[in-house]
């Protein structure tokens, strides 16, 4: 059901890579609101992914850049603002990738090479893409800029390794940038920590069943999917959220707030009792 809460609004839409993108779901439901904007995503991407369909069932242009580069930035911006004859409203970021996951190089032997680019790409590029958007002038009087971000910015969980310090720092930034956006312009910068989502890039992450089944069991009311996530990306865009600011905001069905749920400790036990009949067998 659509409420047109982004009527007459513009934005800029970075990440939809396919229809498991969340980024993606965003789109969809930022149109289904009324909202016009700009998908952008880098150029190697766009040659994988499927966003011509996208672009076309939405009506929006594609301005391909790559968010860890100003001058890609400035054009992407200025683009947007060309197109929708002045300022914006809100910019989603979606992006992030670390090249220690890929390659499986453990936290306590990383390559920092790969360091520097996961921080480039997956927290400092939302940096610049404030930095260029506030200097461009472009984004309205409490307009909204969102990023996603995950639990594991706060806690320690297997297998995230430096993409924690990433969104540790995503967050971090949005605070930074929030006082110095809300001050002067009154306009609203936040993340959504997101549940787990098994989207293209998370679906090749080792464990990710595992992890989605386990989330799942602690989670009062289950994981979020990428679909809820968009329904409240469009709350934080609309006007209904227009003294929200600086927040990282938990969307993950409770499970931030849980020490142990009864379902978890339940398959916990089961798991135990199997170990225990094994160790008796050898």
């Amino acid at each position: 059901m659509a409420y047109n809460l982004l009527k007459g609004k513009k934005g800029i839409i970075f990440g939809a890579l396919n229809n498991m993108s969340i980024a993606w779901k965003v789109a969809e439901r930022a149109h289904e609101e009324g909202a016009e904007f700009v998908l952008t995503n880098t150029p190697v991407s766009l040659r994988f992914g499927e966003l011509n369909e996208l672009a076309e069932k939405t009506g929006s242009i594609i301005v391909p850049a790559d968010a860890t580069s100003v001058p890609d930035l400035e054009n992407l911006v200025k683009t947007a603002m060309e197109k929708f004859g002045g300022k914006i409203d809100f910019i989603l970021h979606s992006v992030a990738m670390s090249l220690n996951v890929r390659k499986g190089k453990l936290y306590d032997d990383l390559n920092y090479d790969y360091l520097k680019k996961t921080l480039d790409i997956s927290a400092i590029s939302f940096h610049k893409v404030l930095q260029v958007s506030r200097k461009l002038d472009a984004i309205k009087d409490w307009g909204s800029v969102v990023a996603l971000s995950y639990v594991a910015a706060q806690r320690s969980l297997y297998g995230y390794n430096d993409m924690a310090d990433a969104k540790a720092m995503l967050e971090s930034i949005a605070r930074s940038f929030g006082y110095i956006y809300g001050r002067d312009k009154k306009i609203r910068v936040n993340t959504i920590s997101q549940s787990p989502t098994l989207t293209t890039a998370g679906s090749g992450v080792k464990g990710i069943d595992g992890l989605l089944d386990f989330t799942n069991r602690m989670s009062p009311l289950g994981n979020a999917t990428a679909d809820e996530c968009a329904d409240y990306c469009v709350t934080l865009f609309s006007d209904l959220t227009r003294k929200v600011t600086m927040q990282n905001l938990y969307h993950d069905g409770g499970f931030s707030k849980m020490g142990m749920s009864f379902r978890a400790m339940n398959m916990y036990n089961q798991g135990l009792e199997q170990g225990k009949h094994m160790k008796d067998d050898e």
